[in-house]
């Protein structure tokens, strides 16, 4: 993929028709794991293992050369991307997640992805704070130290666009992960339990919803039931260990476990509670999918089960030709925990289970492996998701056929990348 800050849609939205007579050895018949023997080195002498190079010969820098570190000049292609025609300013736009370069299920916080609708607000967290008013006992305005005060808890959670993959509702368009899946990233969020600074303030019988407020220009505003917020919402200061990055809400944003991510609001400086949802318009365009009826789904707030290959893709082709290839991804669900992923390199015609990876936490990203023997076939790779309560990841054209084309949120179909006999890749359809 190219260094390039834009990227333009692939030449054509492609659906192919799988032809009856695709070749399936590299398919289902070369779905079992390869052998060790069947990976070797090269027998001809090596200069680069065998000679001394200059990293052997010469002193490299010193602990103090990077006091806050970053990462090697070799993998300067592992940034956060943009599309510049998705929005008139990138003042308020977004950059993806370069899901491609990544492997485990926690995101770097230097690649976590953006959403702006103001630009990043500068604040010093000596000088900030937070009020909670509305339906209360007891309005209170906390300075940070006095959040810090509070239980201190760690947790996991994915957060992901409510658009994430809203460009691939009309066909195939974006070619690339990053692109097509990258608004979405997984992280240890550390705070408090919102339910215990809504405690100290005392809400009254009558309050049910919770207006959070941004300190940004935009003064982002959402609507959250309360029995959300009390139930596992949290209001943090912490990702991955560090401070919060300016882009991601520094110093206090609001965490939504498993719901979209336009309810998570940054910079955070205000709680109200009412007694019902506040109606500004952008609120409802953000709650309402419309539907080829006419008709919306309005609060359509949970994330439901998602998943992608993040490698072989449009992005991260198979470059070492025929033998053991290894396919990775990334899974997830708003409704708890991911149960099984079943991987097709047919197009869907066969599934295996893949191989989940690694800590298996709700509403996070979970990874997932499968490794096959590849014969330099074409390959329609593609990835199916269940989570804990059962539901399955449908195809592009189920959801179509129940919801339309006229939305741009909550796209989670099933994902399909056309593997070249050379290697490459990209995103089409099939049917």
């Amino acid at each position: 993929m190219a260094d390039s800050s834009d990227i333009s849609p692939v030449s054509s939205a492609r659906r192919i028709a799988l032809k009856a007579g695709l070749k399936l050895g590299a398919l289902a018949g070369g779905a079992g794991l390869v052998g060790a023997g069947q990976v070797s080195a090269a027998a001809t002498p090596d200069p680069l293992i065998t000679e001394v190079q200059d990293w052997n010969r010469y002193l490299g820098d010193g602990v103090d050369a990077n006091p806050y570190g970053k990462p090697s000049v070799h993998e300067s292609d592992a940034v956060r991307r943009t599309v510049s025609w998705l929005t008139a300013d990138n003042k308020s736009s977004i950059n993806f997640t370069p899901l491609h370069k990544l492997d485990g299920i926690i995101t770097p916080n230097g690649l976590c992805f953006e959403r702006h609708h103001g630009g990043v607000a500068d604040i010093a967290p000596g000088d900030h704070r937070l009020m909670i008013n509305g339906l209360v006992e007891t309005p209170l305005v906390f300075t940070m130290e006095d959040l810090e005060r509070f239980p201190r808890e760690s947790h996991v959670y994915f957060l992901e666009c409510a658009a994430n993959s809203g460009m691939e509702w009309r066909g195939a368009q974006l070619n690339g992960c990053q692109f097509t899946h990258g608004m979405v990233h997984n992280v240890m969020y550390t705070g408090v339990k919102l339910k215990h600074l809504l405690a100290e303030a005392g809400v009254s019988p009558r309050g049910k919803w919770l207006l959070p407020e941004g300190a940004d220009p935009s003064h982002m505003t959402r609507s959250i039931p309360i029995d959300k917020a009390m139930d596992d919402c949290m209001v943090v200061f912490r990702m991955n260990g560090e401070a919060l990055r300016p882009e991601q809400g520094y110093p206090l944003r609001l965490v939504v476990p498993g719901w979209e991510g336009n309810m998570w609001v940054k910079w955070l400086r205000r709680l109200e509670i009412g007694d019902q949802p506040w109606h500004h318009r952008e609120e409802t365009s953000k709650y309402t999918d419309l539907l080829a009826d006419g008709t919306a789904r309005r609060f359509t707030w949970t994330m439901d089960v998602k998943s992608i290959i993040t490698n072989p893709s449009p992005q991260s082709p198979i470059r070492h030709g025929r033998g053991r290839t290894v396919l990775t991804g990334l899974a997830w669900s708003g409704h708890g925990t991911v149960k099984r992923v079943d991987v097709s390199i047919d197009g869907g015609r066969n599934w295996s289970t893949a191989r989940l990876d690694g800590p298996t936490l709700a509403k996070s990203l979970h990874r997932f492996y499968y490794e096959f023997d590849w014969d330099g076939s074409e390959l329609f790779l593609q990835s199916r998701a269940i989570d804990e309560q059962r539901q399955v990841q449908p195809t592009k054209d189920a959801l179509r056929a129940e919801r339309g084309v006229n939305s741009i949120y909550h796209n989670n179909g099933i994902q399909t990348w056309h593997i070249r006999p050379d290697g490459s890749a990209e995103n089409v359809e099939v049917s």
